[in-house]
């Protein structure tokens, strides 16, 4: 079983911010901006989207690890700590998805 989380991709991207973009994508990419880091995460769930629905499984992998990753980049970006995310998953798992959903007014 893999024991890689994503608090260890998480801290691997915090550590590779801080290297010259010359020699990190990340840097690189944080250093352009929450609008490219943005961007990017979008070409990669759109990616995920079509290798889902063309049922390629390799590929649905691979483009779930640049979702993952990509996503972690853009909150670095945007200020967001991934333990403010996970805080809120916990909440809402407290409870069923459509509980949770109706609460926010979102029942459909």
């Amino acid at each position: 079983m893999m024991s890689f989380t994503l608090e260890d991709l998480d801290q691997r991207i915090a550590a590779r911010a801080s290297a010259s973009p010359d020699e990190s994508y990340t840097a690189k990419l944080l250093k352009d901006g929450v609008e490219r880091c943005a961007k990017k995460f979008g070409e990669e769930a759109a990616e995920i989207i079509i290798s889902s629905v063309t049922k390629d499984r390799k590929g649905t992998e691979s483009e779930a690890s640049d979702v993952l990753y990509h996503l972690l980049v853009l909150l670095r970006a945007a200020g967001v700590p991934l333990s403010d995310v996970m805080a809120q998953l916990e909440r809402r798992t407290a409870q069923s998805g459509l509980q949770e959903k109706a609460s926010r007014g979102q029942g459909k």
